[in-house]
């Protein structure tokens, strides 16, 4: 883990209370209520921007081969795997 810095962040006066009570409730102190929503709220805006790389990746390459999956064939593969069973997925094609 890197050495913590200092950083200052106004916030309106309904959200400082808010935080504060919520503190209180969990016997935790308000900097530490902030720093874990900080901390969660980056790691799934993280997960959320790769996603959304991985999926203009995925767009990108149907774009230059015209290779894909239909939705019925994938609806197929996704209800094996539901149901326990080890399938491999559909083959794509142009």
């Amino acid at each position: 883990m890197s050495t913590p810095s200092t950083t200052s962040l106004k916030l309106d006066i309904e959200t400082k209370e808010r935080i504060q009570r919520l503190a209180a409730a969990r016997r935790r102190s308000a900097h530490w209520v902030m720093r874990e929503a900080i901390k969660q709220y980056v790691e799934r805006e993280e997960k959320r921007e790769q996603f959304r790389q991985d999926a203009l990746a995925a767009w990108n390459h149907y774009q230059t081969t015209g290779l894909h999956a239909t939705a019925e064939e994938a609806d197929a593969w996704l209800a094996k795997l539901e149901t326990g069973k080890d399938a491999a997925p559909p083959k794509c094609h142009d």
